[in-house]
């Protein structure tokens, strides 16, 4: 049987751990109680009876003996559990009082004091928890009714357009200067001059539908001006005007270009010139962003009720561990405690209150109206969205892919040497031409394998990963998932490998040969788009939309997971080289020819290595200064030196490969000094939070998720040793063509290593911030607000 304190930790939300019952230390203060009742020493109750003898016995002692003890027992109540008002707060405490005197008196007052604590702190923090969830439903009922308000209104205005051929001055248009962003977001106006009588109701209606929902506008007295009728004739200073703010978060290359046009033709846009006929100048909402409005109310109801989920969760843990605790300390004490006590911990307003799941079921219902179309299965699947069972197949087909591996990799090393395939004179055509194409197979199920090795880690450690990257859990990649396609690659990759160098030996044409690595790329490519809902679909398609992002950085909204994966780029700078390589090698036509000079002495060819290397870093450079944009964080700026200086560094290394002269050595050193140094301050105090001397781990952080401490001294190490492993393209040495190769892809292998083990501190920096901070939920991001807002 599973001990409740294992259940607990698996089952408890991690970033809300510190608010839960210390059930661990309560267990330890039943403890002490425990060894405070064993039997004394022989010794001391033979003094005690010695003691007591020196006033004689009495007849009356058995009467005695027997009404005590008959009245111990007739009373069930050995605690008083009394309630209290905070000074200076509405919210009650919990404090006991001991009825009956105990033996181990101090032991037992220690541990009801503990107890109150505990669930004073949960009462506490169930109630913000819950206040902050209503105040989130609050809002999201506002948002909701101005979205069907402008729904209704957009619908009847299309069907009055189509009725009537003459334009009303009050309109709903889909014009492109509808998008004015401010910080992501888009404003659109209602505008008006002089409006006609006819009009005047159907102003009066669009105001008063807003108006209802809380909206206020940049005139306060707008109404009483429609009302006469738009007094002023035609100065436009006298014009009602009314605004209302729609934020639509710039997260596409449409959205941020027309942000950017935006603020930069303000003053054009929402100045027409005088004269132009309408007298509005105004735009306004169309169908598009009502649908994009509608969009992100939906995530954030799903988002409410994901919540209240949690809360349910974290009130039921709570009742269940105060349960548990009572009934241990009652074997422990021979008392009958928990009844009363129980009794008050029910009272308590983390289990009496109902408000949350009052909250869950409204919820419910209104997402079955307005977003699942009155089916409630559909909104179930959005709201509760099933677990993705993990199959014992999976396990199996990785133990057998990974036995074909080992195998095949074994007949391919038996076949190299017995063909010579990798000697120095007949070894430079296949290292320079077949090697690339597998080494970007190599390196990628490398990195592939590293992923499920960080995946098993942030599970073993409970580490929320999903949450962090706001991957959804029904269809997220699970680490055994990631060994299925990191043995499954790697076994056939293998297995071609085994077959290109047996029908060499079998004597057929080198140019029919070496087509096979080529045919293996276009096989793996068609699986990565394939379109139907076969070999992990929704990962294959998240992971080419996470890359499109990066590749247009910086117009796509920056996520946590994009800056995640363009990180692990720039540890494949070695790889993006090897596709270089590769694609001139099938494009050109040296697989046939067998002329590898072709694409290594071409001046394109050479000037792409510089592209290829500085790519990754521009990337992320790229969006450090997105996120300043947006945040205007200093920090993002000096990220982006980063990025910066390890394109500079990287540029003087290529330039010394090719001029290798004293200057440019002089160069490589300090720009590769430089950009290491930087590198590593960046890893260790700002993603991995670590070096901080105030610590109360010394030179580590408050908060570790590994117990051992020596694992992180020896991660900074290893960090080190592995980040510095540029000197060896200076250092000189000189090596045949293969053996540099190999020594390449060593290094390359090496730098792959280094990123997956970065990868673990670095998530697990994320989630420690995330439980200092009890963020469990995504913040609520609404599109409807008031101009005056800003």
């Amino acid at each position: 049987m599973v001990k409740f304190s294992k259940e607990l930790e698996a089952q408890l939300i991690p970033e809300w751990k510190e608010a839960f019952v210390n059930y661990w230390q309560l267990k330890k203060q039943v403890k002490k109680i425990k060894l405070a009742r064993k039997p004394k020493p022989p010794q001391q109750v033979a003094n005690n009876i010695n003691t007591s003898s020196e006033f004689g016995f009495s007849i009356f002692d058995p009467i005695r003996s027997y009404f005590s003890s008959a009245r111990s027992s007739s009373s069930s109540t050995t605690a008083e559990v009394r309630r209290k008002m905070m000074a200076g707060s509405d919210h009650e405490v919990y404090q006991t009082d001991l009825v009956h005197l105990f033996s181990e008196e101090d032991e037992v007052k220690a541990f009801f004091e503990k107890l109150d604590g505990e669930l004073n702190k949960v009462n506490q923090f169930y109630m913000a928890k819950e206040k902050e969830f209503m105040q989130r439903g609050d809002i999201l009922n506002k948002q909701l009714d101005i979205l069907m308000d402008l729904k209704r209104i957009l619908s009847e205005n299309r069907r009055r357009v189509k009725s009537s051929s003459n334009n009303s001055s009050v309109s709903w248009s889909s014009s492109p200067r509808s998008s004015d962003f401010s910080e992501s977001g888009l404003e659109s106006e209602l505008a008006g001059g002089e409006t006609p009588k006819s009009e005047q109701s159907e102003t009066e209606e669009v105001i008063a539908a807003l108006e209802k929902n809380g909206v206020s506008f940049v005139n306060s007295n707008t109404r009483t001006k429609m009302k006469k009728g738009g007094s002023g004739g035609n100065n436009n200073n006298n014009k009602p005007k009314m605004a209302l703010r729609v934020d639509i978060p710039a997260t596409t290359p449409t959205r941020t270009i027309t942000a950017v046009t935006s603020m930069l033709w303000e003053d054009l846009i929402n100045n027409p010139k005088k004269g132009e006929s309408g007298g509005g100048g105004g735009d306004h909402i169309n169908r598009k962003k009502i649908q994009c409005a509608e969009k992100m109310i939906r995530s954030a109801f799903v988002e409410l009720y994901r919540g209240l989920g949690l809360l349910k969760t974290y009130s039921s843990l709570n009742m269940v561990a105060f349960t548990k605790i009572l009934k241990k300390f009652d074997k422990v004490a021979n008392q009958q405690a928990s009844p009363s006590y129980l009794r008050e911990v029910k009272k308590s307003h983390f289990i009496s209150s109902d408000k949350a799941v009052r909250l869950m079921d409204e919820v419910e219902c209104i997402f079955t109206k307005h977003f699942a179309n009155n089916d409630r299965k559909k909104t179930m699947k959005f709201l509760r969205p099933q677990q993705q069972k993990e199959s014992h197949m999976v396990t199996f087909f990785v133990g057998l892919f990974t036995g074909c591996f080992v195998s095949l990799f074994s007949v391919y090393a038996i076949l190299a040497h017995l063909s010579g395939i990798f000697s120095p004179t007949t070894g430079r055509s296949y290292v320079e031409t077949v090697y690339p194409v597998f080494s970007v197979f190599a390196l990628l199920s490398l990195h592939l394998f590293m992923y499920g090795c960080n995946l098993f880690m942030w599970k073993a450690t409970r580490i929320n990963h999903n949450f962090i990257f706001e991957f959804q859990p029904s269809n997220s990649l699970k680490y055994r998932d990631s060994f299925l396609i990191c043995t499954t690659f790697m076994t056939s990759v293998v297995g071609a490998m085994v077959i290109h160098l047996l029908l060499r030996a079998a004597g057929f044409s080198p140019s029919q040969v070496d087509a096979i690595p080529g045919v293996l790329i276009l096989i793996f490519i068609a699986l990565l788009i394939c379109p139907f809902d076969i070999l992990y679909r929704p990962t294959r398609y998240y992971f080419l939309r996470i890359m499109r992002n990066i590749a247009c950085s910086p117009l796509y909204k920056v996520l946590l997971v994009d800056i995640f994966m363009a990180d692990q780029l720039t540890s494949q700078i070695p790889l993006l080289r090897h596709m270089e390589s590769t694609t001139c090698y099938f494009i050109a036509g040296t697989f046939k020819t067998h002329r590898y000079e072709t694409c290594n002495s071409g001046k394109l060819y050479r000037d792409l290595v510089y592209l290829i290397s500085f790519l990754p870093y521009y990337w992320r450079a790229m969006q450090c200064l997105r996120r300043y944009i947006e945040e205007s964080d200093v920090n993002q700026l000096a990220n982006m030196g980063k990025y910066v200086s390890a394109m500079v560094a990287a540029g003087a290394r290529l330039t010394y490969a090719k001029k290798e002269n004293h200057l440019w050595f002089a160069i490589v050193l300090v720009t590769s000094a430089f950009a290491t140094i930087y590198q590593l301050y960046w890893d260790f105090v700002k993603d991995w939070g670590l070096l901080n001397p105030k610590s109360k781990n010394k030179w580590l952080r408050d908060d570790l998720i590994l117990k051992n401490k020596s694992i992180y001294y020896m991660s900074i190490g290893l960090n080190v040793v592995l980040r510095v492993a540029w000197v060896e393209t200076v250092m000189g040495f000189r090596f045949r063509m293969v053996e540099s190769r190999m020594l390449d892809f060593f290094l390359a292998s090496l730098e792959v290593i280094r990123r997956g083990h970065w990868n673990f501190y670095r998530l697990e920096n994320e989630h420690v911030s995330n439980v200092g901070k009890c963020k469990a939920v995504k913040p609520v991001t609404v599109p409807f607000r008031d101009a005056d807002s800003d």
